[in-house]
């Protein structure tokens, strides 16, 4: 490392003169981290998930073994759902469901949603390709599609936004999510917009497949319950239903920003927010 004399020489000196200064004294520049390599962290227990819960079908996978209730996931595997759903813990005390034809990879860097949506509850950072989502403790939704984008909502808490090009954090400032809001970064046109939830998109989130018929409590969902009775009335989270037998639960997820049932679309009932577009109107490419 530089010791700090040869810092302050390297801060008053022309760039053409510091730069070879520098690489002497093995001070190489940064270089970008491939987007293979977000999900790994350079210190820290390895992350391991306890599957809780599997819905719908038995088509949650631990890279390519079908994976059961209360088997093990660890660092640096993959797991990947069809159509299924699942609930798991992890060993840090967080914890996360995944939606139907997602793809998620472990690390203790983040949670590297390659594809899919990801619920996720307590202290627990998550990743896309272009995106870095830092918490401290909160439950948000990260979301990837297949067109590049990625969405992120906070149901609750505040998180901090980092936007990535080929895997590295880009000069741009990074951006605070509160409580109550969704960003979406659209890739092609290199735009990000955020936009507040109303009531009727927090009633079509909580009724949807990310909550509805999962038995376990979420680790963060008291400070969620408290954040809805204070901020959002008449909307509550759903108590667990049990499943009819032979079937899955007919879920309608008509929030019209990319959420759904698992690739097909919004959901057939009503859109809630009155005039605002389905993902098939605003989004032609999202699931």
């Amino acid at each position: 490392m530089l010791n700090r004399r040869i810092r302050a020489l390297l801060l008053v000196l022309p760039l053409p003169l510091a730069l070879p200064l520098s690489l002497a004294f093995g001070s190489a520049p940064a270089r970008a981290m491939p987007a293979s390599t977000l999900a790994q962290g350079a210190t820290g227990r390895a992350v391991q998930a306890t599957v809780l819960q599997i819905l719908d079908r038995p088509e949650l996978f631990i890279e390519q073994r079908r994976a059961r209730v209360k088997d093990v996931a660890h660092e640096p595997e993959t797991l990947s759902t069809r159509d299924t759903r699942a609930q798991l813990q992890f060993h840090t005390g967080a914890g996360a469901r995944i939606n139907r034809q997602s793809r998620l990879k472990l690390g203790s860097g983040c949670l590297l949603l390659d594809q899919g949506q990801l619920l996720v509850s307590g202290r627990q950072d998550g990743c896309t390709r272009s995106m870095r989502v830092s918490v401290r403790g909160t439950t948000y939704i990260l979301e990837a599609f297949e067109n590049g984008d990625t969405a992120v909502t906070s149901l609750q808490g505040r998180l901090e936004l980092v936007r990535l090009r080929d895997g590295a954090p880009t000069d741009e400032a990074p951006v605070l999510l509160e409580s109550g809001q969704r960003l979406r970064l659209l890739q092609a046109l290199d735009l990000t917009t955020v936009i507040p939830l109303t009531p009727q998109d927090y009633q079509a989130i909580l009724e949807g497949p990310l909550f509805r018929g999962f038995e376990p409590r979420l680790p963060a969902q008291g400070a969620l319950e408290d954040y809805l009775n204070a901020n959002v009335p008449g909307v509550r989270l759903p108590r667990p239903e049990p499943r009819a037998a032979g079937g899955r639960p007919p879920f309608s997820f008509g929030f019209g920003f990319g959420f759904g049932g698992g690739g097909g679309g919004g959901g057939d009932g009503p859109r809630p927010g009155g005039s605002r577009p389905g993902p098939q109107d605003a989004y032609p490419n999202s699931r």
